[in-house]
């Protein structure tokens, strides 16, 4: 991932010069992911996030009897493994539920309350802004979102289904990773505001694909060798279209978001240079942007089912 773990997750809550804010009514919020590694005591498993997008984090942490103090984000949250007890009060409500496969849980920026957790739990993290809630609804013409409900273990399986493509899903590379990241959070908020405010808003599907020029100027950039900014709001910006409504008319021109479009690209131009080369397959790994030869035969072979060596053998 892009962002390094937190090897001192108390001791960067210290170091943190932006770690609260000086702006009114934001004065005693902490960003997300320093006030979970503050709460939590633990540095996360992975982390990876931008300034636009907010943060994906998957966390393994032990019993937790705290407060957990008003955030700068939205907190959204899954459970890949196991069952646990969850306890969430504010004031004199009391929430329970139960962490498991196929809920989410959901603490709205700003908000404060106590947690009481008996054991271990595995949880995956997104971090969403309201910022990008207000964006998305801007660019589906939704209504402009109020707050969010609060969850404690709601059943919600397509949300948790898509938290856990973003732990599960990064591949080492830089540019795919960040174009996963970007169109997954806009998923996510699409479906924030469907399910999870206090007036749940419909939004209208969009027919029709990329006009032929402005998808050849897509296509032009995703195949670009330069990976300054490939970005969708880069993509959005050269069709004139918001991202919400680029990546729409993308899928429905090619068949592909433009995260599949382009790792399917990579994986074509691999498969020629492992054919037709005798280039080393570390080369091949990071002339195509993967942090490493391993990361670059984990992405391969989930595409293949063959290691990269193996399938070049078997073309030859």
């Amino acid at each position: 991932m892009d962002k390094p773990i937190l090897h001192d997750p108390l001791g960067a809550l210290l170091a943190a010069p932006d770690a609260r804010h000086s702006d009114s009514p934001n004065v005693e919020r902490r960003r997300a992911d320093v006030e979970m590694a503050r709460i939590l005591k633990t540095a996360p498993l992975q982390m990876a996030s931008d300034p636009s997008n907010g943060g994906i984090a998957h966390w393994k942490h032990g019993a937790l009897h705290d407060v957990v103090e008003p955030m700068t984000d939205h907190v959204i949250m899954t459970y890949p493994t196991g069952v646990q007890r969850l306890e969430r009060r504010a004031g004199k409500s009391v929430a329970i539920g139960t962490a498991r496969s196929g809920v989410v849980t959901i603490i709205p920026a700003g908000s404060s309350a106590r947690w009481d957790i008996p054991g271990p739990v595995d949880v995956v993290q997104l971090y969403l802004p309201h910022a990008t809630l207000e964006r998305v609804a801007r660019e589906a013409d939704a209504p402009i979102p109020g707050d969010l409900l609060e969850r404690t273990g709601h059943l919600d399986p397509v949300t948790s289904g898509l938290l856990m493509s973003g732990a599960d899903v990064l591949e080492g590379n830089a540019v795919l990773d960040a174009l996963f990241r970007q169109r997954l959070t806009d998923i996510i908020a699409t479906r924030i505001l469907a399910a999870h405010i206090g007036e749940p808003t419909a939004i209208e599907p969009i027919i029709g694909g990329l006009a032929p020029q402005a998808l050849r100027r897509a296509i032009e950039r995703l195949r670009s060798d330069s990976d300054s900014d490939v970005s969708l709001a880069a993509l959005a910006s050269d069709a004139g279209l918001s991202r919400f409504h680029f990546c729409r008319a993308f899928k429905e021109s090619t068949g592909l978001s433009p995260h599949s479009w382009l790792r399917q690209h990579r994986l074509e131009q691999a498969m020629n240079t492992l054919r037709d080369t005798e280039i080393p397959i570390a080369t091949v790994a990071a002339e195509l942007g993967y942090a490493s030869q391993t990361a670059f035969a984990a992405a391969f072979r989930r595409l293949t089912g063959e290691t990269p060596s193996d399938w070049r053998r078997r073309m030859r």
